[in-house]
C-alpha cells in the first residue's frame, strides 16, 4: 500500500506538469492527493497494528478525506469567479499556435 500510494503521488505530480490549465491540474492534484493519502495512511495503519497510533492515523485520514476535496472545490470556484476560462481542445484544421 505504501508503494502504491507513492506511485499514485508520482503520477499526480506528472499530471500537474502535463495538464494545460488550472482546472485539469486541480483535478489531478485533488484526486491523487486523496488516493495517495488513503493508501499511505492505510499502509501505515497496517504496520502500526492495533494501537493508539492507529486511531491517530484514522483521525488524520478522516480529516484529509474531508478537507482535500473541499479545498480543491474552493480553488476551482475561486478561479472560475476570477474569470479563468478552461482550455478546450483544438478543433480539426485549426493551428494550436493561433490560440
Amino acid at each position: 500500500m505504501l508503494l502504491a500510494g507513492g506511485l499514485v503521488g508520482i503520477v499526480g505530480g506528472l499530471g500537474l506538469l502535463r495538464f494545460p490549465d488550472i482546472y485539469t491540474r486541480m483535478h489531478a492534484a485533488g484526486m491523487t492527493d486523496t488516493l495517495c493519502t488513503l493508501l499511505i495512511i492505510a499502509g501505515l495503519m497496517l504496520q502500526a497494528g492495533l494501537s493508539m497510533l492507529t486511531l491517530k492515523l484514522l483521525v488524520i485520514l478522516l480529516f484529509m478525506l474531508f478537507t482535500s476535496p473541499t479545498s480543491a472545490h474552493a480553488l476551482a470556484r475561486a478561479a472560475w469567479m476570477d474569470g479563468v476560462e478552461p482550455v478546450l481542445g483544438v478543433k480539426k484544421g485549426e493551428d494550436s499556435s493561433n490560440s
